[in-house]
């Protein structure tokens, strides 16, 4: 449809939103529908034409206005995590496909760095672990160090560091993105490298079942951080039809909740590391562990929030959510 026709079509409408003011909230929400579904037109069909700028603000006006008449939510953290988190999910789902593939590609790059050079291990995971993983490998306990130290000192110490390796990665996406990536790249080579020490010794399905016990919540975590880095990063590289400013504040809020959201992940991969991982376990009982963490993980944060958007009831929910 040319943009004349498109225009011409729906602007008395238009014109009659800007005109009658609607109090109630149905026709407020079946108003905001409707633009909502033209805006999205406009912005595939017509990128940069002046009706995109006209529909974007008669839009934000509709919303602020739903959200001002709108009660309080007394469930706010309930909203947070059924529907606000899941739908910044599936708002950031290309950020988290480009964190993982930058992530993989590091762990193979780590991978055959290790194949191709004895000392790389060494450099990425320092003389001081590799010297005291060979000498457990001696004693015949290769993954001894995971019970070196005391399990509630551990998990207060590993909880942090995840935490803190997760805020950087968020807080990097600053430098337009270009530092979220070095943190996925340096977890990703470092995880390569490691592995691949494992491997040379013919110790990866020991490893694996050990390590991934408590590895598949935090390296997924590390990578949903690394797409909320990317949320700010790109919304100031990529700012569409917003002010680059306006698109920032967007960014980092919405990457910002992503972020905080991966919290209740991190306690529950420092507890797994530091009270499960070091106990040992049958093969089953660290393939259930792994398998229903790594469920949970592509459960909530791409099944339930792709069902959810798709669901006849998506723009109801948003508006009941702060996503903007």
């Amino acid at each position: 449809m040319k943009e004349a026709v498109f225009v011409k079509r729906n602007s008395e409408r238009w014109r009659s939103y800007e005109e009658s003011q609607a109090e109630d909230p149905d026709e407020l929400t079946s108003r905001f529908i409707a633009l909502t579904d033209d805006l999205s037109y406009a912005r595939t069909f017509y990128p940069g034409s002046p009706v995109l700028k006209y529909l974007n603000g008669l839009t934000s006006h509709l919303h602020r206005k739903l959200y001002s008449n709108r009660r309080e939510d007394h469930g706010r953290i309930k909203t947070f995590w059924m529907y606000e988190l899941p739908l910044i999910s599936f708002q950031a789902r290309y950020n988290l496909l480009y964190a993982f593939l930058f992530f993989t590609a590091a762990f193979f790059i780590g991978s055959i760095s290790a194949a191709n050079d004895e000392t790389f291990v060494r450099l990425i995971l320092g003389d001081g672990y590799v010297n005291q993983t060979l000498e457990n490998i001696k004693n015949g306990d290769p993954l001894a160090i995971y019970k070196s130290e005391g399990s509630a000192d551990m998990f207060l110490s590993i909880t942090v560091n995840n935490i803190r390796v997760s805020f950087m990665a968020f807080s990097a996406g600053l430098l337009f993105s270009a530092g979220t990536l070095y943190v996925i790249t340096q977890n990703g080579i470092m995880l390569g490298a490691f592995q691949y020490f494992f491997y040379e010794r013919g110790l990866l399905l020991q490893s694996v079942l050990k390590i991934w016990i408590h590895g598949t919540l935090e390296i997924s975590a590390i990578i949903i951080a690394g797409a909320a880095g990317l949320l700010i990063g790109n919304s100031l590289l990529f700012p569409g039809t917003y002010s680059r400013l306006e698109s920032f504040k967007g960014g980092a809020k919405k990457g910002l909740k992503l972020a905080i959201g991966l919290v209740p992940v991190f306690i529950a991969a420092g507890f797994l590391e530091s009270f499960v991982t070091r106990l040992t376990l049958p093969t089953w009982g660290s393939v259930s562990i792994i398998g229903v963490s790594a469920a949970f993980i592509i459960w909530y944060f791409v099944i339930y929030p792709q069902r959810l958007y798709g669901s006849k009831n998506r723009i109801d929910i948003q508006n009941h959510t702060r996503l903007n």
